[in-house]
């Protein structure tokens, strides 16, 4: 295969919506590997492009593979949305999810190949009975960008910046307000913990936040800190400074924010969910729980023990996902 020869749109309309999410991060993930590996992206019109990447459902989306398909453009499109993830999501996502079922089924079988996140993701599409061939890529990981800092003074200025005391052990989570990323749980933990700071890294519009969920934040202690959509360098910083990432998400497709904390070695503990089957080991790089005693344990054994063996392994996880190896992957893919 001439590389050269290949000229690749990564199809970026909507963008300004999944920004702040892992879509959006995907989207640059698939940017950065592309130009890694030489093939020109994003750098001629899409009529005269062999390959277009696809990574949202909007109607947009549809309209660009429908034409694609019409030009004898390859469609690849990344599955990176299930019915399961977006249940317990946005306000009225339970009543809309069999029909986003159908929908994102749809969208999906537009596409010569897909490409989902995990195995786990992997099986719950070909459970939609979609008939294309369904690929297995991580979305990848930017080692080089993320690892862990370790400048006393950009730990100093940390604290300042969010009114910490010294001395405060740092526990952080990372998601949009919702119910299936573990915020309930997470604000009933920063209530039962007061000696401790909690931080929640990320941001939802208000119109998009359930009720049950705005009733619970505006109910939060005063030991919890809603800190907002921050810069990657500034979410790195985080997981650098941070003692514990607890990220008690009910359901994933991959969980991008899980490889960032690994990459930055701060001790991690995650929901036990099929997505982290085969891919996390409990005790050896990270810890997984399925109860509330269960997170009490991990959270006291996190803060209170010694987890460099356990950080340096996760890091090691990363550094296979990293964006050279999905790289190589999915140059594969492009070969098939």
């Amino acid at each position: 295969m001439n590389r050269q020869n290949i000229h690749v749109r990564v199809y970026t309309g909507g963008y300004h919506l999944i920004k702040k999410s892992g879509v959006g991060r995907a989207i640059l993930h698939q940017i950065s590997i592309l130009k890694k590996y030489g093939i020109p992206v994003n750098d001629v019109p899409l009529s005269e492009c062999q390959i277009v990447h696809i990574n949202t459902v909007f109607p947009d989306s549809v309209l660009t593979a429908v034409y694609a398909k019409l030009k004898g453009i390859k469609v690849i499109w990344y599955g990176h949305s299930t019915m399961e993830d977006f249940r317990n999501s946005f306000t009225g996502s339970d009543f809309f999810a069999p029909a986003f079922k159908r929908w994102i089924t749809f969208c999906y079988s537009l596409g010569d190949v897909i490409i989902t996140p995990t195995e786990y993701s992997k099986r719950l599409l070909k459970s939609y009975g979609i008939k294309k061939p369904i690929y297995a890529l991580t979305n990848g990981i930017d080692t080089d960008f993320w690892k862990k800092e370790r400048s006393p003074e950009k730990k100093k200025e940390f604290l300042r910046r969010y009114n910490i005391p010294g001395g405060r052990k740092l526990v952080m989570s990372v998601g949009h307000f919702m119910k299936r990323k573990g915020l309930p749980e997470y604000i009933e933990l920063a209530k039962e913990h007061p000696d401790i700071t909690f931080l929640w890294f990320g941001h939802t519009d208000t119109v998009l936040v359930s009720a049950e969920i705005r009733h619970r934040m505006r109910h939060a202690p005063e030991n919890l800190v809603f800190a907002g959509f921050v810069s990657p360098k500034e979410l790195r910083t985080a997981y650098s400074f941070c003692d514990a990432f607890v990220f008690l998400s009910h359901e994933e497709t991959e969980g991008i924010v899980v490889l960032e904390a690994l990459a930055c070695e701060i001790p991690t503990i995650l929901r036990d969910i099929p997505v982290y089957e085969g891919r996390f080991e409990n005790k050896e790089n990270v810890y997984k729980i399925k109860t509330r005693k269960q997170l009490d344990e991990a959270l006291s054994a996190v803060l209170s023990e010694n987890h460099k063996s356990m950080t340096k392994n996760a890091r090691l996880v990363t550094e296979r996902l990293n964006l050279t190896n999905t790289g190589s992957k999915l140059m594969q893919i492009y070969e098939r």
